[in-house]
């Protein structure tokens, strides 16, 4: 049975086993399976400054027995948050009945290239199935909202924007454009400069970009700036073309969808349970 464990070099070696000390702790606390655990923040998208948090996220699986209750134990595990760490994680049914409902969070979950702990198993029959069933539409709307709110949110003064809260828009208008080029997938990539090369920006938004993340790597704070031009025109682009697709595109979950991430949630508690 493959082990899945992939950390970067320059990951803090004590912040590591404190992260793999919760998970320990919680499968002991809990009595559930973690069969994935991965890096969900900045560090996993590719854009972090040197004093990001790590935020680590985990699915997990409650023995059998836990399941038959009357009074169903909560769908959550969280950790205490402080300023470096941030761990907290979801039951499998909570991740299968958000992906059908179109919450991408899952679906990046699974590609993330930063992984505490994991079974390949898990992971690659997972992320099969978030192939076949994840929702263009629904996913397309959610990286729409998600883009649109950060802009009302962080960028109500054009004329003095954080700079490393652009980043909050900038990748759901890139995975929405991802979604325009690639019509025949529902999963984008995760990784922000992944994303990035597979979009066939312009020249002028790629190299603002470039220079943008070389800044964010070296610097604890980039600072309050207007908003590039170049950048706000981007997004107002990708954020127009999204809402005249998936603004108006049906959005239903049929029965086979549920009946295949039922099958595969049996599968998974009897495997681990």
């Amino acid at each position: 049975m493959a082990q899945l464990r992939s950390l970067p070099a320059d990951f803090a070696p004590d912040v590591v086993a404190a992260i793999d000390g919760r998970l320990e702790g919680i499968c002991a606390r809990d009595g559930v399976a973690i069969p994935l655990a991965i890096e969900s923040g900045s560090r996993a998208w590719g854009f972090p400054s040197p004093d990001s948090d790590y935020d680590c996220r985990f699915v997990f699986v409650r023995p059998i027995e836990q399941h038959l209750t009357p009074w169903p134990l909560r769908d959550v595990i969280e950790t205490p948050l402080d300023a470096v760490l941030d761990v907290n994680g979801w039951d499998l049914a909570k991740a299968l009945k958000l992906l059908l409902k179109g919450n991408a969070v899952i679906l990046e979950w699974l590609r993330s290239p930063v992984v505490y702990r994991g079974e390949d198993w898990f992971r690659s029959g997972f992320l099969d199935l978030a192939g076949q069933l994840a929702n263009r539409a629904m996913i397309g709307r959610h990286y729409l909202h998600l883009g649109e709110r950060q802009r009302r949110v962080h960028f109500a003064d054009l004329s003095a924007v954080a700079q490393k809260k652009v980043f909050y828009a900038l990748r759901p208008a890139a995975a929405l454009r991802w979604l325009r080029l690639h019509p025949e997938s529902a999963v984008p990539p995760m990784h922000f400069p992944t994303l990035m090369a597979e979009i066939e920006l312009p020249s002028d938004v790629a190299d603002h970009v470039a220079d943008m993340l070389r800044r964010k790597a070296a610097s604890h704070e980039m600072g309050v700036e207007a908003l590039p031009p170049v950048i706000g025109a981007f997004l107002d682009h990708e954020f127009a073309l999204a809402g005249e697709v998936f603004e108006t595109a049906p959005l239903r979950v049929d029965e086979a969808a549920r009946a295949e991430a039922e099958t595969f949630y049996r599968y998974v508690i009897q495997r681990l349970g």
